[in-house]
């Protein structure tokens, strides 16, 4: 009789977000489900994973036409029950899935099984709270799981390439944030100075409401400067907008060409004393002589 896998084995055959889960039973029933919830190897998994999609397309359309005025006075009633129908189906699900694997609270804690709980509890949030049911649009986000029937799961490791030039560029966006939040408290508080309620300057957050809009180039005009300083002011703010508008980017690019350039190693080749070479080489490439192997990677 078969026994169980040990809990630090990984199932590699799901996708990466949900690797770690593992099968309640080594067969049976919960297996068979465990392959058809979480699997997409043979044409049943797969067609379930597009009726899914399918099911999670039609509910979110529902959501966005109970929301028109037109449609939800003559269909609201139809559209409702379709809401219902729909939560129900993927309660069940959800409670499938639970079942299915053999550690609940991981799955209930991962990324899909977080999406997956979020799908639901709207419609039920709906009986305490009117209009929660229109967060029901997050079921969009159950799309993600076309992801496992497109087999787009390879491009993962090039997707791991952009976190990684995000995360290694996070102190400097923080400092940059840091500015540009020192900038807006500035020129907020210097428009309440110089323009006043009567111009609709009300308070300092107003100003630095003004000069967020302003800074971004978006300008929607509620507000907007009625001197003559004021106007010279608002032609600093947006040239400095201009200006550092691009710094994030230029940050995040230069992360990621650092990310993306090749690793070296710093060697001196005995023969012609050339110190930088590729991570994984042999020989000088330069002159062709063989380097040290055993003095540590730069």
């Amino acid at each position: 009789m078969s026994t169980p896998a040990p809990e630090t084995e990984r199932d590699e055959r799901a996708n990466p977000f949900e690797r770690d889960l593992l099968p309640a039973r080594p067969d049976g029933l919960r297996n068979r489900m465990y392959r058809l919830l979480f699997h997409h190897e043979t044409p049943a998994e797969r067609n379930f994973d597009i009726a899914l999609i399918v099911t999670i397309l039609v509910s979110v359309i529902v959501v966005l036409l109970d929301s028109e005025p037109a449609v939800k006075d003559r269909w609201h009633s139809a559209l409702l029950a379709a809401e219902w129908a729909f939560t129900i189906v993927f309660t069940i699900e959800y409670g499938l899935r639970l079942w299915a694997v053999r550690r609940p609270l991981r799955y209930a804690t991962s990324f899909f099984g977080v999406i997956d709980l979020l799908a639901i509890l709207p419609s039920y949030l709906s009986l305490l709270f009117a209009g929660s049911q229109y967060l029901l649009v997050i079921r969009v986000l159950r799309l993600l799981r076309v992801f496992r029937v497109l087999k787009l799961v390879q491009y993962s490791s090039e997707a791991s390439v952009l976190i990684t030039a995000m995360a290694r560029s996070r102190r400097k966006i923080s400092v940059f944030v840091c500015a540009l939040i020192t900038i807006v408290v500035i020129f907020g508080a210097l428009m309440y100075v110089v323009e006043g309620p009567e111009h609709g300057f009300t308070s300092i957050p107003t100003g630095m409401y003004w000069a967020v809009v302003t800074m971004g180039t978006v300008g929607f005009g509620d507000i907007s400067p009625g001197t003559p300083f004021g106007r010279f002011v608002t032609s600093i703010l947006i040239l400095i907008g201009y200006s550092i508008i691009a710094v994030p980017t230029g940050i995040y690019t230069a992360e990621l060409a650092s990310t993306l350039r090749p690793k070296r190693r710093h060697v001196r080749c005995s023969e012609c004393g050339l110190q930088d070479h590729e991570q994984e080489a042999w020989h000088c490439r330069r002159c062709g002589h063989g380097l040290p192997q055993d003095e540590p990677a730069g």
